[in-house]
Formats: C-alpha cells, structure tokens, sequence
C-alpha cells in the first residue's frame, strides 16, 4: 500500500519552460546559455549550485566573470526563475486532496537558493501560500548536497523521514531519475512536463493496492 507520495517540482508541480530561462541568462549577458542549463541535472558552476557546493554570492561572481561585466543578485533570480512557466491550479489542489486523503506528501527536487526564493514566497501559488505549504517535507539538492539521479538523494530521504520504498510513489518528468528510484524498489510515474496527471496519478495508486 503507497503511503507516500514524493514529488519532483520542476515539470511536476510546476510547468517548466527551458528556452524561456536561456533567454533570460542571454538577457543578462551570457551568450552560450545553451550549453550551462538543463532540464534535469544541471553541470559546471550552474550543477555546483544546485549540488551545494557554491553559494548564490559565488555563483554570482562566477557568472559575472564568464559573462565579462557584474550582474547582480536580482539578475541571477530574474535568469533562474525564467524556468517557471506555470504553476497549474489543478496540481496544487491535488496535494491538498492526497494529504487530505492520508498519504504524506515529500518534495525531492534538483534546484538553488535564487529559485526557492521565489518558490518558498508568498508569490508561489499567487494565493499567498508558499510551496511548503503543500508538504510534509521538502528535501533540496543544494541543502542536502545530493542530486538526483545520485541514489544518495534517495537514500537519505528514506532514512531521514524512515519511509519504506515498496510504500512510496515517486513523480519525477526525468527519466533517468526514475530509473534510479525504481532500482532502489520504489514506485514511479514519470509525467511529461506541462501535461495534465492529476487523473492519471491515481493509477499508479490503485495499481499498488492489487
């Protein structure tokens, strides 16, 4: 029987737009913005962020330097949160249903501090209620310095929250992430980004339950 639900947040929660934020690195000055970001896993300096390894300040500073001229704070976040497309209604009253019906409900996401900024504001769901309203726990790649597919991220969410992987459904639009989760004996549901799940996640459900 699933008792948790673990979620990705970007193409699950939120609909992500990858060319919206290559051009918003662009707008700032970065001309091959192309070849640092991912819809997954980030590399360089933009995975050493994501990963834990530099703060928001030096990564900033390392931008500042690639791009040749300084660019702010503000422009790290304005570039960062150029990924978020949406964030559909329908998806978020579904995590008030499955917590309503019982199930606990943990964010698993690859991500920084500059689009968490946004995402744990009050501007998150445009009702004043920020994304950790919608979980039991969030576990960030950059505070806990471990990205998925690295069955490290998993690992140390099952243990922390001493969760058992044949109760758990994990919702990820990466493939190679879900892959991982269901080597180490967890359920999966790989939605595509932007398309509608709420329905279609209560297979996976059931299914568990036969």
């Amino acid at each position: 029987m699933i008792r948790n639900i673990l979620f990705d947040l970007g193409g699950v929660i939120i609909t992500i737009d990858p060319q919206q934020a290559i051009r918003r690195f662009e707008e700032i000055g970065l001309k091959n913005a192309s070849h640092h970001l991912d819809s997954y896993t980030q590399s360089g300096y933009f995975g050493d962020l994501e990963a834990g390894k530099i703060s928001p300040e030096e990564f900033r500073q390392r931008l500042s330097l690639e791009i040749g001229h300084e660019v702010t704070l503000e422009d790290c976040k304005y570039a960062w949160t150029g990924y978020v497309k949406e964030v559909p209604q329908r998806n978020l009253d579904l995590l008030r249903k499955l917590r309503s019906e019982g199930y606990h409900l943990y964010l698993l996401s690859n991500t920084n501090p500059f689009m968490m900024s946004w995402a744990e504001s009050n501007e998150f769901d445009g009702h004043g209620h920020p994304l950790r309203d919608y979980f039991d726990a969030e576990y960030k790649s950059y505070e806990i310095r471990q990205m998925k597919p690295d069955e490290m991220f998993f690992r140390y969410v099952l243990m922390k929250e001493r969760i058992l992987p044949e109760e758990s459904l994990f919702v990820d639009d990466g493939p190679r992430n879900v892959m991982k989760a269901s080597e180490l004996y967890l359920h999966t549901f790989c939605p595509e980004n932007g398309h509608d799940w709420t329905q279609e996640i209560y297979k996976y459900l059931s299914e568990t339950h036969t």
